[in-house]
């Protein structure tokens, strides 16, 4: 067995295998008499088959099963061996690979074409410089945090009569041409609507100023011009919402408006536990705009880091096999077209460049990802998450529970490992480069992300 390899260039090479009789001879025969134990030969009883009939039926592709074998094995240990670097996956050599007879060679020789990782450096200094913009945070900004607070915090509250804002509760009945309740009437009890999703202004308008136990005649199927919705409130089949066309009388049993939370201790208390610091509105928005500063922060963070990683792609602009990368992509993904590969080959060829970068100060300054660091990371998406849905003080057990569910699934775990990584990296650059601090309002911010 004998593995060479010839460079082409900095980034391509070829590797060959030679495989002789000697390496595969003594495996191939004692398979073919473990076959003639085992096989199955018209006329002769098990283990007695003659072993050239054998050899003439199975030895060929007992032969090629134990080379491709032995080529698969000792490609993989070369390649570990030898510590390459490689990109993608070998691939069998169009240029240099001899023709093979699998009836007549006994001795075998495989070229495969190998793409070499480039060597990559990674120069750092204060010469260097990245330009950092923060958000600036605008009382509009903290406005909109009160607000939004108040809305989640609110509560519907009994009310004496409608209003635009109402939500009202009701019994629907369907009544005849004369009024009268139908026979085999369309009922359905307790429909909580919305009066200002009522389409038809004349309608809406009946609805304005009326109280509990008042009734109202109307057409739904006119009220909100969607038979679809129309199905849900009167809990009717899709089928029969279709074909609905009639007046029902609607009674009003309840009437609720919708009123935003208080600013007061209370409210506080709800969103930062019993123990808060924040007693008076003015804490409360000198709070928030801590919080959207951290949250802007994050912003500023990722948009340093697609700064940084297109300035190191651009000044260190590692050289790659082109090439041999849009072939090793077309036969890893056949049903990908020569078309998309092309259209798509930039970012790919970008992402790589990166990637590269990345494992040098990887490994230049040896960093690594703790357990703690990405639970930590998984609590925060968890806290993040509960934030949504307007539950801002969760309990320490349930945002730990969130965060060992995220880490259960393996891609998600690779991502955070992968993310506070990516983080740590990012850091190093920012220790060591010059940092142009600007201030910029959200909008200049969102505009230059276009």
């Amino acid at each position: 067995m004998k593995v060479t390899r010839e460079n082409i260039d900095n980034v391509n090479a070829v590797v060959k295998v030679l495989i002789e009789k000697p390496d595969y001879e003594k495996t191939v025969e004692e398979t073919l008499k473990d076959y003639r134990q085992k096989a199955s030969i018209p006329g002769f009883r098990p283990g007695k088959a003659p072993m050239g009939l054998i050899k003439r039926r199975f030895e060929k592709s007992v032969m090629a099963e134990e080379i491709n074998k032995m080529l698969s094995q000792n490609l993989t240990r070369y390649l570990m061996d030898e510590k390459l670097q490689v990109l993608g996956e070998p691939l069998a050599s169009n240029e240099h690979q001899k023709s093979i007879d699998w009836e007549k060679d006994e001795d075998f020789e495989f070229a495969f074409d190998v793409a070499l990782a480039p060597k990559v450096e990674v120069p750092l200094s204060e010469e260097d410089k990245l330009k950092y913009f923060t958000i600036k945070v605008t009382d509009d900004m903290v406005n909109e945090q009160v607000e939004m607070i108040q809305s989640q915090m609110g509560e519907n509250t009994d009310a004496d009569e409608v209003a635009e804002k109402s939500l009202v509760r009701g019994d629907f009945v369907e009544l005849d041409e004369e009024g009268n309740e139908k026979e085999e009437a369309i009922k359905a009890d307790g429909v909580l609507l919305s009066v200002d999703l009522v389409k038809d202004e004349e309608i809406k308008k009946q609805f304005i100023g009326k109280q509990k136990e008042e009734v109202l005649i109307f057409d739904p199927v006119t009220a909100y011009q969607d038979r679809h919705e129309v199905g849900h409130l009167l809990k009717i089949s899709h089928e029969q919402a279709d074909e609905l066309n009639s007046i029902f009388r609607f009674t009003i049993t309840e009437i609720l408006d919708f009123r935003k939370a208080e600013l007061n201790e209370e409210l506080y208390k709800k969103i930062y536990g019993e123990d808060t610091d924040v007693k008076t509105e003015e804490d409360l928005r000198n709070r928030l705009k801590e919080e959207i500063a951290n949250s802007l922060l994050q912003s500023s963070d990722r948009r340093f880091a697609y700064d940084t990683r297109d300035a190191l792609v651009e000044k260190v602009n590692p050289e790659l096999p082109e090439a041999f990368l849009k072939r090793w992509l077309k036969e890893a993904n056949q049903d990908v077209t020569d078309e998309q590969i092309e259209n798509d080959f930039e970012g790919f060829m970008k992402d790589l460049r990166w990637q590269l970068i990345k494992d040098f100060i990887v490994k230049e300054n040896e960093l690594k990802v703790e357990e703690e660091e990405a639970f930590g990371l998984a609590k925060q998406l968890a806290h993040a998450q509960y934030s949504q849905y307007g539950i801002y003080n969760a309990p320490e057990d349930q945002l730990e529970s969130f965060a060992k569910m995220i880490l259960e699934k393996p891609e998600e775990k690779e991502r955070l490992y992968n993310k506070v990584l990516e983080d740590k990296v990012i850091d190093v650059v920012k220790g060591k480069v010059t940092l142009e601090n600007k201030e910029v309002t959200r909008e200049e911010f969102e505009e230059m992300a276009k």
